[in-house]
């Protein structure tokens, strides 16, 4: 299914509904950084701390702290995201973008609860995101209650050009 009237060439899927493969790649992506970030930032915390206080603390000697700083973490970076450019960067790298069901952009408050209400879907085996699989716009848990979607959004100009660039017998 397609929000819009996008042909379905594999140079033109841009628009169309994303599969569970390309969001399970972006998806995996983003946790990569934001694990990678925020292991980064504790380590110049607990650097500073250590400079300024002089005490030879960890940030994960304080376990409810850390947990607390990465939900905070994942939250801000999802959130601005997705309501400043309506993709993640594993999404953009992936050529993704989560808008409104109607094709629209995104809403701040769409990206905010979409952010809120993922985590729904990761009990009971993942249930909330094997609805991607079933229904036949790709929507999971938290595309369904925050009334959004995710699509293909790549440049639609460079997939042209790679097109172009094909040799004549690979047409």
């Amino acid at each position: 299914m397609s929000l819009g009237s996008a042909p379905r060439h594999e140079e033109e899927l841009q628009g169309t509904y994303a599969g569970f493969v390309t969001r399970f790649t972006g998806f995996a992506i983003d946790a990569l950084v934001i694990l990678g970030v925020f292991a980064l930032g504790g380590s110049v915390f607990d650097y500073l701390a250590s400079a300024l206080f002089g005490a030879d603390s960890e940030l994960r000697d304080a376990p409810w702290l850390s947990s607390i700083a990465l939900a905070g973490w994942v939250f801000l970076y999802c959130a601005y995201s997705l309501a400043a450019d309506g993709r993640t960067l594993g999404m953009a790298i992936v050529g993704l973008r989560a808008v409104a069901k109607d094709g629209r952009p995104l809403t701040t408050r769409q990206a905010i609860i979409r952010v809120l209400v993922t985590p729904l879907s990761f009990p009971l085996f993942f249930l909330g995101f094997w609805l991607i699989l079933f229904r036949r716009d790709r929507r999971a848990l938290q595309d369904l209650i925050a009334g959004t979607a995710v699509v293909y959004a790549w440049d639609a100009r460079a997939a042209r050009l790679r097109f172009l660039a094909r040799r004549p017998e690979q047409r």
